[in-house]
C-alpha cells in the first residue's frame, strides 16, 4: 500500500486543528462534489480522496494512528499487540525485541507487519492475515424539500455508483451506515462501511424544530380587521387558510399534521405553526387618512 498524504489532499499542515480539517473538507467537497461535476472523472476521484482524508483526520484516534504509523495506521492495534508479544519472547531469551522488524525498531512498520502477520499466518497454513477495509465518511447535501419525501439518489463512492433510498424525515447532521460500501478489505477481509452525514440547507420561509415546522405570514391590515382568506405555500403544496376577523399581530395558529414527516413512521407528521405579521398600509391618500381619523373618533 502506497503512502497517501491526507494533509496534502486537504491542503493542511500537520498541526492543523480539528476545525481546520472540518472547514477544509467542506470547502473542497463542495467544489468537487459529483453532483456539480457529473462528467468529470477527475473530480469524482478527488472527491473520494477528500472523503478518505477527512474520515481519518477528523477522528482523533485515527489521526493519532495515522501520524504515528503512516500507511499502516489501520493495523496499529495489531502491530502493538504483535510487537508486545514478540518483545516478551525476545526479552526472555535476551534477544532483540524488534528483530522481526528487520532490527530497525519502529523505523519500518511495513516489514514488521509482513514478518509478524504474513509469514506467521503462513506457518499455520492459512496465508496472510485478513484485515477489514477502511470506513469512509461522506456528506450528502439536501434541501428541506428533499428531506420531506422518501426518494432515491445515486452517489459515486470508491469509483462505483451506488443507489440509496433516503427516507422522509431525515434530520440535519443525521448519520446512516451503508454496510460494505467502504474501502476494500486486505487479503480477502471484509469491506469497510460507508457513513453518510446529511446536511440540510435552511429553507427561506420554513424553520424546522423536530417534526414541527414554523413560518411567519404577512397579512394586510384590512384582512386582519375584517377577516378573509390567504394562500399559504407549504412543502406539500398550496393550502387556503382562513383568517378570522380582528386577528391580532403575532397571533399563532397550529395546522395539525401539516408539519414534517416523522422519520420511518409512515403517515405520521408534525404540525405547522403559522404566525401572523400584520402590515400597516403606507403611502395613504388624504382621503384614506381621513377615513382612518373618522374610524378612530367613532
Amino acid at each position: 500500500m502506497e503512502y497517501v498524504d491526507y494533509y496534502k489532499i486537504l491542503g493542511l499542515a500537520k498541526d492543523s486543528s480539528d476545525e481546520d480539517v472540518k472547514k477544509a473538507f467542506r470547502k473542497l467537497a463542495r467544489k468537487y462534489h459529483p453532483d456539480l461535476n457529473p462528467n468529470d472523472k477527475g473530480a469524482h476521484k478527488k472527491f473520494q480522496e477528500l472523503n478518505e482524508a477527512n474520515e481519518v483526520l477528523s477522528d482523533p484516534e485515527k489521526r493519532k494512528k495515522y501520524d504515528k504509523y503512516g500507511k499502516d495506521w489501520q493495523h496499529a492495534e495489531e502491530f502493538e499487540k504483535a510487537r508486545q508479544s514478540q518483545g516478551r519472547r525476545q526479552y526472555s531469551t535476551g534477544g532483540n525485541p524488534y528483530a522481526g522488524a528487520g532490527g530497525q525498531g519502529d523505523e519500518d512498520f511495513s516489514d514488521f507487519f509482513s514478518s509478524m502477520f504474513g509469514r506467521s499466518e503462513g506457518r499455520r497454513g492459512g496465508g496472510q492475515a485478513k484485515f477489514r477495509g477502511q470506513d469512509y465518511n461522506a456528506e450528502l447535501h439536501l434541501t428541506l424539500q428533499d428531506a420531506y419525501a422518501t426518494h432515491q439518489k445515486t452517489m459515486a463512492v470508491n469509483g462505483k455508483n451506488i443507489r440509496i433510498t433516503i427516507p422522509a424525515g431525515v434530520e440535519d447532521g443525521q448519520v446512516i451506515k451503508l454496510k460494505g460500501h467502504g474501502g476494500e478489505g486486505i487479503n480477502g477481509g471484509p469491506n469497510g462501511d460507508l457513513y453518510i452525514t446529511f446536511v440540510i440547507a435552511p429553507h427561506p420561509t420554513l424553520k424546522r424544530l423536530g417534526n414541527d415546522l414554523h413560518t411567519t405570514v404577512d397579512i394586510d391590515l384590512y384582512t386582519a380587521v375584517l377577516g378573509g382568506e390567504i394562500m399559504l405555500e407549504t412543502l406539500s403544496g398550496k393550502i387556503k387558510l382562513k383568517v378570522n376577523a380582528e386577528t391580532q399581530n403575532g397571533t399563532k395558529i397550529r395546522l395539525k399534521g401539516k408539519g414534517f414527516p416523522v422519520y420511518k413512521s409512515d403517515g405520521e407528521f408534525g404540525d405547522l405553526y403559522v404566525t401572523y405579521s400584520i402590515k400597516i398600509p403606507v403611502n395613504l391618500t388624504e382621503k384614506q387618512k381621513e377615513l382612518f381619523r373618522e374610524l378612530s373618533e367613532s
